[in-house]
């Protein structure tokens, strides 16, 4: 018999749904990893692109349709994280560059993932212990100084407070 502790982790992709955003990307669905907790909740395992109002940690239900996909219908447990997407300025003081994006937020212990090269979009996950009040001065100085655009996909009552 396996106790809760041997218990294999079930990790199943689930879609959202949403309307694109004009000049955004043309896509209307994302998928996200996520870890299955019963027959139709999932606690999301990564930071979304595109997809608005989830964060890494979120637990949401789905349903499953008749071809095996698991498509979110809404979040049931906020986790308090957060999600940004970081953009740098291809002609700005960091050059296009997702790494430099990413050294400069370093000192808050972000987590995050890189689009691709073409368009060196960051989404960090922000915990919801962070040091948010640093994280949104350090993104407003990034943006008044040309070296980023950025948007909260993600965000909290404590971090919209902060």
């Amino acid at each position: 018999m396996m106790t809760v502790m041997e218990m294999p982790v079930e990790k199943i992709k689930v879609w959202f749904r949403f309307v694109p955003r004009e000049g955004w990307f043309p896509q209307d669905t994302e998928g996200l990893w996520a870890v299955k907790l019963t027959d139709d909740t999932a606690r999301v395992a990564n930071v979304p692109f595109l997809q608005d109002g989830v964060a890494e940690g979120d637990v949401v239900r789905f349903r499953t349709d008749s071809d095996g996909l698991h498509w979110a219908v809404g979040r049931i447990s906020p986790s308090g994280n957060c999600a940004i997407r970081v953009v740098p300025v291809p002609t700005g003081p960091l050059g296009g560059s997702a790494r430099a994006v990413h050294q400069r937020l370093s000192a808050y212990g972000l987590g995050g993932e890189v689009f691709g090269e073409d368009f060196p979009m960051v989404a960090f996950h922000v915990p919801a212990d962070a040091d948010f009040p640093g994280i949104k001065a350090l993104l407003a100085r990034g943006r008044t100084e040309g070296w980023w655009h950025y948007e909260v996909g993600c965000g909290t009552a404590e971090w919209w407070d902060a």
